[in-house]
Formats: C-alpha cells, sequence, structure tokens
C-alpha cells in the first residue's frame, strides 16, 4: 500500500532541536561488518558527508579511519574545538599537518603498536582524488598497501533510520512551506530570480542552513527547461511555471517540484499536466519493498508513451535523498536495485516540449515494510496563480 498525506498548518522545529540522538555508533558497528567482509584492515573515510554519518563531524577538513576494533576522526588545529563537540565515537587526533599526511601516521604508529608484520590493506573511497591518493601513498611506510572500497558508506546511507526519517521529514515540510511563499510570489512580470530569492529568504528564515540546489524557476517557455535555474526573466501572463527546490535542514536535504500556471489554462495544456501528474502517481503506486527501481520508472514512462509524450520525458524518473541531494539508488531505467524499507527516493517525471512547455510533479517517498508513504505534504493538482 502507500499512502499520501496532506496537511497545511505545521510547524518546522529549530535545527537545534532536531538535531540530536544519532546511532553513530550503530553506523560504524555494521560499516565494521562490511570491513572485515572485504578483507580490510581499515577504511580511509574522507568523502565529507560520509564521515558526518559515520562521526557527526560537519567541519570541511578531516579524515576518518574506521579499522575492526577502533575509529579516529584526525584534523588540524582549526577544527579542534568543533570536533571535540561534535564528533562521536572516534578519537580525535589534532595534527599540524595535512590531513591524509597525519592519517598516514596514524595508522603507522598503529601498526607498530600491534607488531603486525602483515601488510596491511587499506580501503580508500573512489572520491578521493588522484593527487590526494598519490599524498596518501607517499606518506604511508612500507607494510601497507590501498585498495579502492566503492561505495560501502554510501551503501549504508541507503537505508535510512529513524532519527534520519525524522529529520528529512522536517526538511520536507520546510520545502512545503516554501512552496506556499512561491505561490504568493508568481506572478505576471515578476522575475524568476525575486520569485527564488523570497523562498530562500523564508527558508533561511525558518532554520534551513542552505538550500540543496540551485532554486529552479522557469516560466514559460523556459519551463521546457528541465533545469532552468531561476533567471532575471519575468514571469509571462500565461504559462507554466516549475519550481524545483529544496532545503537542508540539521543536515538532511528535501526535494520537491511543482508545477503552476499563471493565468486561464487551456484545454492542452490541462491534458498535458493531467498526462504527467498521471505518471507521477502511477510510478508512486509501485513504490514497495522488493520492487525494483526500474519498474518505478517504467511506470511513469508507460503512461506518458500512451499519452503521446514518452519523447517528452529526457531525464530519470528519481534519486535517493539523504545527507545528500542525490544519492543512491538512482531511479532510471534497467536500474535493478530493489527498494528497501528505509530508502528515501523521489519520484519526479516530467514532459518538457522545447519553445512551449514543461510540466514536472516531484514527490520525496519514503519505502515503508508494508509499501510507501509520500513525505511531500503538497496537493498535486494544477494550481492556477
Amino acid at each position: 500500500m502507500w499512502v499520501e498525506r496532506y496537511h497545511t498548518n505545521f510547524r518546522v522545529a529549530s535545527a537545534d532541536k532536531l538535531n540530536f540522538g544519532m546511532d553513530h555508533l550503530g553506523r560504524l558497528e555494521r560499516l565494521r561488518v562490511d570491513i572485515s567482509d572485504k578483507h580490510l584492515d581499515a577504511l580511509v573515510v574522507t568523502h565529507l558527508p560520509n564521515v558526518r554519518y559515520l562521526c557527526g563531524f560537519t567541519g570541511s577538513t578531516g579524515v576518518l579511519v574506521v579499522t575492526p576494533k577502533k575509529s579516529a576522526f584526525i584534523t588540524d588545529g582549526r577544527y579542534a574545538e568543533q570536533a571535540s563537540e561534535e564528533v562521536k565515537d572516534a578519537k580525535v587526533v589534532i595534527d599540524r599537518r595535512p590531513a591524509l599526511v597525519a592519517t598516514a601516521e596514524w595508522l603507522a604508529k598503529e601498526k607498530r603498536k600491534s607488531r603486525s608484520r602483515d601488510v596491511q590493506i587499506l580501503g580508500i573511497e573512489e572520491s578521493l582524488t588522484v593527487g590526494a591518493r598519490k599524498k596518501f601513498a607517499d606518506a604511508l611506510p612500507g607494510g601497507f598497501r590501498m585498495r579502492i572500497a566503492p561505495s560501502m558508506v554510501e551503501n549504508l546511507r541507503t537505508i535510512k533510520d529513524s532519527d534520519e526519517v525524522r529529520l528529512i521529514r522536517a526538511a520536507v515540510d520546510l520545502g512545503c512551506r516554501l512552496f506556499k511563499t512561491a505561490r504568493q510570489t508568481i506572478r505576471a512580470g515578476v522575475t524568476e530570480t525575486e520569485v527564488a530569492a523570497e523562498m530562500e529568504y523564508e527558508a533561511r528564515k525558518r532554520g534551513a542552513s542552505a538550500m540543496s540546489f540551485d532554486t529552479i524557476i522557469a516560466a514559460g517557455e523556459r519551463s521546457a527547461l528541465p533545469h532552468g535555474r531561476a533567471s532575471g526573466a519575468r514571469i509571462p501572463a500565461s504559462g507554466f511555471v516549475v519550481c524545483d527546490f529544496g532545503v537542508i535542514l540539521a543536515g538532511y536535504c528535501s526535494d520537491m517540484t511543482r508545477t503552476v500556471h499563471v493565468g486561464p489554462v487551456s484545454e492542452e495544456e490541462a491534458r498535458f499536466y493531467g498526462a504527467v501528474l498521471e505518471a507521477q502517481l502511477a510510478a508512486v503506486s509501485v513504490v514497495r519493498p522488493g520492487a525494483t527501481a526500474g519498474e518505478v520508472d517504467q511506470a511513469a514512462r508507460k503512461v506518458l508513451q500512451k499519452a503521446g509524450l514518452g519523447r517528452y520525458f529526457t531525464h530519470s524518473t528519481g534519486h535517493g535523498v539523504g545527507i545528500e541531494i542525490h544519492e543512491a539508488p538512482k531511479v532510471a531505467a534497467d536500474q535493478e536495485v530493489e527498494l528497501e524499507p528505509g530508502m528515501v527516493i523521489t519520484v519526479e517525471p516530467g514532459a518538457y516540449v522545447p519553445g512551449a512547455w514543461g510540466v514536472r510533479i516531484e514527490d520525496m517517498v519514503l519505502v515503508t515494510e508494508s509499501g510507501c508513504e509520500v513525505l511531500t505534504n503538497t496537493s498535486k493538482e494544477l494550481i492556477t496563480v
């Protein structure tokens, strides 16, 4: 089963009250199982969203090393106070040298303590640049070998725990509040950037640290641009306006799209919008444990193809959302990953006719034990302004 819930009288709690009680130790223990399964002696975590997920650090410089028995977070003196306050379930190491160089020294000391003569296998993340890999390799003494360990933490992050779902709900609710601001601001003659600015100001007032991505406000013929970032173009007297936006609240992202219409709606426009809405609802109805991401995508495409609009659907149907705006799983054609309870994905089919108009409708959807729940609490009926 799937459930949609709509309500408009909600209040967003402060980010400080939302951000507590994360199960960092549980995440580290699950990662350690994977480390052992992959026959690694340690995983060197450098992708900052992964660092945050595992130990809570929100700064811009640091490396987390996870071994089967220990965790150490290594950073420099600029972050000493922040690390002592934020880092959970890992020893904080402050070093003046670059973090990767200091990490190599920490690993060497640990190896000496263990008196092991075996070569230790270090997993490193794919996101680590070639230059950074070389710097790390040069700093390591003999007795270590690096191995790319792709997506180990990212795979853990696909399943959100209850604390993460709570934070995502709050971010989604704030996003819904911003859509009200958009509806109040959109009118003929106003620039797209003015609408985006009002939304982003409201987001900041209500506790968002940033927008999840550059706000998309695309009006008239520009609505046919799937990623038409807000520009200085003025909203025309008649036509669709695609509003795609999200916030970062207490470290977690939201993402939603609604398409409104300025002025009277023609029969052709109403049919076009109705086809996209039918495709979106069809895709949501497929979301459940055991369904594949490809099946969700296909459900949307089938409706648009039947309506003669298949060639105008030019992107994938969705993606995972969490600490980052784009996470696994990818919801696209032929994606065989099976959905599991705790995954949070977007469902966002659209159709775009160059030089004419475009429509996209997007919700964030939580996979539950028995089906799914639509988290985006805003009606999808066509709104005229």
